[in-house]
């Protein structure tokens, strides 16, 4: 009988590795020898008469898992990390480059996603089916025109969540949020801030107990959003940027809604000193943002309507 092999991340020394067969168990002792600063696995095998069927109902049982070794029950702290009481995850879609990002707590297994994509459902559904969460809110930063929000699909797949974007924004869902309103996800909560300037429903969403502050496109990393349609405005940019996310403890991580450069995420300090644009005065910024000489949104056309229902229509969007 082939021998698995043994990371050695996940068996100490001395520790036992039992394995069924149809006819018996073998118990594998695991012993360390140190020798030029390797480690030498030494097995001894001594038989096991068969045991109760209930046995695996009550072990930890170690199966092989593409010639390693794994526990066979999992507990949610395997999946989110010693020390850790959250689960996060920062999705992207490579079209549009957004970020989705889904938070949770893994003790009531609640979770909320932040600006998941049309195309893109599937992945999320499935994520947040594989670590067993239940999916609270699909939630927007703002009325996005660079591709089609998945919160109408989310909804169809999972009825019981809940859809939310800032009432100012204009579009409907069953949350229309407010400022300095409270998202809840089982012991944790985000606050909605308003930082309007590439829309005016824009907002960024606080993790004050995390630090964390997850900010659409009214920040991105070394840039901001575009102010030149859909009621943008580079001087209200500025102030929302200014005196609502700069204004956050310097090590506050944020997290845009796209990324266009292969960086996932950035902090307050880094953006306030090299931001090539916000770090610089306001009426330098304007000027900037004047210049920018963009070209229309490719997606703009088929993304608004939808959006603005927030994804939810009975066809296929073309």
């Amino acid at each position: 009988m082939a021998q698995p092999m043994v990371k050695l991340a996940v068996l100490r020394p001395g520790s036992f590795l039992r394995s069924a067969t149809n006819s018996n168990f073998r118990a594998r002792f695991l012993c360390a020898v140190s020798s030029t600063n390797a480690l030498h696995w030494k097995c001894s095998i001594s038989k096991l008469q068969s045991q109760k069927s209930d046995f695996f109902s009550k072990s930890a049982l170690l199966k092989r898992n593409r010639n390693c070794v794994c526990i066979g029950t999992r507990k949610m702290s395997d999946i989110t990390g010693k020390e850790k009481d959250y689960i996060f995850r920062q999705l992207l879609d490579y079209k549009s480059f957004t970020y989705t990002y889904l938070l949770a707590d893994p003790v009531t297994k609640e979770a909320i996603l932040i600006d998941p994509v049309y195309e893109l459902v599937d992945r999320d559904v499935n994520l947040v089916h594989a670590l067993g969460l239940d999916l609270k809110f699909a939630i927007n930063t703002h009325v996005h025109a660079d591709h089609i929000t998945g919160t109408g699909e989310i909804k169809k797949r999972i009825p019981s969540c809940k859809s939310v974007i800032t009432e100012v924004s204009g579009a409907s869902a069953d949350i229309r949020s407010k400022d300095g309103s409270k998202v809840e996800f089982g012991n944790f909560s985000l606050e909605v801030v308003r930082t309007p300037g590439h829309t005016n429903g824009c907002c960024t969403y606080i993790w004050h107990e995390k630090g964390m502050a997850f900010t659409g496109d009214a920040l991105l990393i070394r840039g901001c959003g575009r102010t030149d349609f859909q009621e943008g405005d580079s001087a209200t940019l500025y102030e929302s940027v200014h005196s609502k996310i700069f204004t956050l403890p310097s090590n506050f991580l944020l997290y845009p809604a796209h990324d266009y450069t292969g960086q996932t995420v950035t902090t307050v300090a880094e953006e306030k000193v090299l931001n090539p644009r916000l770090s610089k005065t306001k009426e330098q910024f304007v000027e900037i943002m004047a210049n920018l000489k963009l070209p229309y949104p490719k997606q703009i056309d088929r993304a608004l309507p939808a959006n603005l229902v927030c994804g939810v229509f009975d066809d296929t969007p073309k």
